[in-house]
């Protein structure tokens, strides 16, 4: 049990490290979709370490990683937009009255 309790505290960091990522690199937009992916990957690592140590089924897991595949195409789709328009990803150069 003292091994959960680890892979958890450890996953539980990886968010938390993830979160402070995505507040310090708020200024440019690559940076921001990383470390949401970043923070996917560690939501995913702790439902996996949750739903295999209640003896659960795994089909969430796989809706789960559906959704954030999903969601990192929609936004470097985004991104790929952004930056042929305005040429970069810095948010300070964004102007919607520019569009």
């Amino acid at each position: 049990m003292m091994i959960f309790s680890f892979w958890y505290c450890m996953s539980l960091f990886s968010v938390s490290c993830g979160l402070v990522a995505f507040v310090a690199k708020r200024k440019h937009l690559l940076n921001m979709l990383l470390s949401l992916e970043f923070i996917m990957v560690s939501i995913f690592w702790l439902m996996i370490q949750l739903i295999s140590s209640l003896g659960g089924d795994s089909y969430f897991l796989l809706f789960f990683l559906t959704l954030a595949a999903c969601e990192g195409a929609l936004g470097l789709a985004l991104l790929v937009g952004v930056v042929r328009s305005h040429g970069s990803d810095i948010y300070t150069s964004l102007n919607i009255l520019s569009c």
